[in-house]
This record gives C-alpha cells, sequence and structure tokens, in this order.
C-alpha cells in the first residue's frame, strides 16, 4: 500500500504526519531522545525486523531529522543523531505520552513517567497559551487560514 503524499497539505498535522507519523518513526525518535544512537540498539529497545528498522531510519535522515555520523567509538559502524528538527519533537512526544498516561492506563498501573533531572518530580501536563500567557481551553480555539508567519 502506497501512503498517500501530505507534503502539500495546508494542514500542518497532515504535512507533520506525512514525515513521522508512523509509530516506529515517533518510537526511533523517542529512543534518540533517550540517548539511543546505534542500528543495532534501536532494534533491540524496538525489537522491530532491520528492513522495517532500516526503511524507518532512513526516511528520518531524508526529511533531517536525524543524521548519520561516524562511530563515537571510532568502530567502523555509524550511528545516528538528532538533528534540531527532531529534538524539537520531544513537545509532541510528550503531549503524546501525557494524553496516554490520562486515558491509556489503568488507576496504580505500572507505567514509566517523565521527571525533570533537577529534582525528579514529574513534568508539569502542557498546556494550550495564548499569545498572552492565558491558559487555553479547546473550545477557546479554531482553525485559520494564514500565509506565512504563525
Amino acid at each position: 500500500m502506497r501512503k498517500t503524499d501530505l507534503s502539500e497539505a495546508t494542514c500542518p498535522v497532515a504535512r507533520s504526519l506525512g514525515e513521522v507519523g508512523d509509530w516506529w518513526s515517533l518510537l526511533i525518535v523517542r529512543d534518540a531522545l533517550s540517548g539511543v544512537s546505534r542500528f543495532s540498539d534501536f532494534q533491540r529497545s524496538l525489537g522491530c525486523a532491520r528492513n522495517i528498522l532500516s526503511a524507518r531510519l532512513s526516511k528520518l535522515v531524508e526529511v533531517g531529522i536525524l543524521v548519520t555520523e561516524p562511530a563515537s567509538d571510532g568502530s567502523l559502524y555509524h550511528q545516528y543523531r538528532l538533528t534540531e528538527k527532531g529534538k524539537a519533537l520531544r513537545v509532541a512526544l510528550v503531549a503524546l505520552r501525557q494524553w496516554g498516561e490520562a486515558h491509556l492506563f489503568d488507576e496504580g498501573e505500572e507505567r514509566l513517567q517523565l521527571v525533570d533531572t533537577k529534582d525528579g518530580k514529574a513534568v508539569a501536563q502542557l498546556e494550550m497559551r495564548a499569545h498572552d500567557g492565558r491558559t487555553l481551553t479547546v473550545d477557546e480555539v479554531e482553525i485559520q487560514t494564514t500565509s506565512g508567519g504563525a
């Protein structure tokens, strides 16, 4: 099955999903944000087939989310490193994580938690904010067409 090209969509969500929308890609970015950089380590963490992992890593390099570089241990292998574009996905992954924590786990069920390295406390819930800092609810926003800028 061939994917639809969303690179010209007017919706930023659609364009984003066109680049990183498949779940293997998002899990690769999640692992890269946690310091995973070698193919074998991604494969061990994710448990996916080599061909799938190779295709997803290649796509993430192609769209500028990852870059390859010589392995830091001096071996003949290479490793993957997140670009600034890739690192910027952290906030989107935190939003998905927090949504999953709120809606996909039972009370008291064991889960991984995202914590502040400074004090070990859980990261606060993400919120939509207005330009002046007010917290916005879903009912207080709408989508409008614009050209350039945000």
